[in-house]
């Protein structure tokens, strides 16, 4: 993982993508450490512009901008770890089971991908939360079963071109049952590729929990999100316009750096295009 990283660090983009990657984690994990009760009202301090006292202004209600731009992001990026552990996890176990073992448990597994991949994302997602309710847990639902397909149909690749392999045969003929050989054999030498795969989806996830957060269907007030508060600001854009500008270019960083971070290390991971942008 070390001689990965340092692939990733050699390479312009993802020196890049790791620094930005970096001040978001430093923004996240000391930004509300430092910065005031983000669900604080002060009404009297509305739309405040940048200042020592508020980096980022205050929004309609008083609040520090800052504060709840630290917490939305917090949120989705937890989200997006969560969403990407999740369905990376269940996909590579439904993966590698239907490359595993063929015949109609593939043909159904592969008929689940087929209908989840079928319906566009934002469309499945409002038609999930219609019926089960809005909030954090059932974006993180929502999200998970949307990305279960990519992860599973990958795992399942991988599985197809291992399970002739002579190690799997001796293992067999051993006796190893199949929960152990999927667990001890199969599932180790899949977790690369979907590792990339995982730091690429990161920033897709993010952008999907702050578009559905804009439409109402994400998190909830008065749990901040990049989307609401990019939301908020537009309603009130013709008295302040630092709500919006200041939520939409942390979403952009946030998304930028995690892109470029997942890209660099497609690319040290792949032999045939490493080194392509050194």
């Amino acid at each position: 993982m070390r001689a990965l990283l340092a692939d990733v660090w050699a390479s312009p983009t993802g020196r890049i993508g790791m620094v930005l990657t970096a001040a978001i984690l430093l923004f996240i994990t000391f930004g509300p450490l430092v910065t005031p009760n983000p669900n604080l009202l002060a009404v009297q301090a509305k739309f405040l512009p940048p200042s020592l006292a508020h980096p980022m202004g205050t929004d309609n209600l008083g609040r520090d901008l800052l504060a709840r731009a630290a917490q939305g992001t917090r949120a989705a990026v937890l989200i997006a770890v969560a969403v990407v552990a999740l369905s990376s996890v269940i996909g590579a176990l439904l993966g590698v089971i239907a490359g595993l073992l063929g015949g109609w448990i593939d043909r159904a597994i592969l008929i689940i991908f087929d209908i989840v991949s079928a319906y566009p994302p934002v469309i499945l997602a409002m038609g999930i939360v219609a019926l089960y309710g809005t909030g954090a847990s059932n974006l993180l639902l929502v999200v998970t079963i949307l990305f279960l397909p990519q992860f599973g149909r990958m795992a399942r690749a991988q599985t197809l071109s291992l399970r002739n392999q002579p190690f799997v045969d001796a293992e067999r003929i051993l006796g190893l049952g199949t929960a152990r050989l999927v667990t001890r054999h199969l599932l180790p030498n899949v977790v690369g590729p979907l590792i990339v795969l995982a730091s690429m989806n990161v920033p897709v996830v993010i952008t999907i929990e702050a578009g559905l957060s804009f439409l109402g269907l994400g998190v909830q007030p008065p749990q901040a999100s990049l989307g609401t508060l990019i939301k908020d600001g537009y309603i009130y854009l013709d008295q302040s316009w630092w709500p919006t500008i200041g939520a939409a270019a942390i979403l952009a960083i946030t998304t930028l750096g995690a892109t470029l971070f997942g890209e660099a290390l497609r690319d040290a991971s792949d032999p045939k295009r490493k080194g392509r942008f050194q």
